[in-house]
């Protein structure tokens, strides 16, 4: 696993699920990457915990499938295969197509507003070649939709899937052209939440999703699916 800086410890309130909460952020973050190896003394050190606490938050992730159980070796943060890849992206983009046109029936205009603060603070980012400002800010566009579908079932199947593929979705690491549309194709999601048009946002939604598949795919080092 890769070094990770010191944090700061933990309160010892539901200490298991704060660990794996932390956790979860470090994977999806991209800090620890797809099939590093978890070491235990590194993080129960960094969190300020003991192994006990640390293996609970572990099955929790396992149980997820943000992280691999190695028979007597630990565990490692999940990889992905080729056909889980395409599975995958088929399902986040019909739950992001559904929380598209659902949020046209409910977004407000300071949602919106929201939105679209936080697309101009994106492309800023990325033309200033701030990657971490690029995904937090890119996540937050999709995440204020889903917010704003006022579904919270979907928004948690959305956040427990989306999560093993999260940094590479967001991932500044894209061509030219693929950079081209993914900003017009925000531009237009903007556009047709003020008209509140859920019908074609929700198409709008679906063709993006399926359109990072390339760009995931190369990160994970995984041949793309015709």
């Amino acid at each position: 696993m890769n070094k990770i800086d010191p944090g700061i410890g933990i309160s010892r309130r539901y200490l298991h699920d704060e660990v794996a909460d932390r956790m979860r952020e470090l994977i999806r973050s991209g800090e620890m990457e797809p099939k590093a190896r978890i070491n235990e003394g590194e993080l129960t050190e960094r969190f300020g915990i003991s192994r006990t606490p640390l293996r609970e938050a572990i099955k929790i992730l396992a149980t997820e499938g943000l992280l691999e159980l190695l028979p007597n070796r630990g565990a490692r943060v999940a990889s992905i295969s080729e056909t889980e890849l395409e599975e995958m992206m088929e399902v986040i983009a019909g739950l992001e197509a559904t929380a598209g046109d659902l949020a046209c029936r409910t977004i407000s205009d300071s949602e919106i507003d929201a939105i679209e603060a936080d697309h101009e603070a994106m492309v800023a980012a990325w033309k200033a070649g701030d990657e971490a400002g690029y995904f937090s800010r890119n996540r937050q566009i999709h995440e204020g939709i889903m917010a704003a579908s006022r579904n919270t079932v979907l928004a948690n199947i959305y956040e427990s899937l989306s999560g093993r593929i999260q940094r590479s979705r967001y991932s500044a690491r894209q061509t030219p052209d693929q950079w081209a549309r993914a900003v017009s194709e925000h531009e237009r999601m903007i556009a047709l939440l003020r008209a509140r048009d859920g019908t074609a946002l929700a198409t709008l939604m679906r063709e993006h999703i399926r359109g990072k598949k390339s760009v995931i795919a190369a990160n994970y080092g995984v041949v793309e699916v015709d």
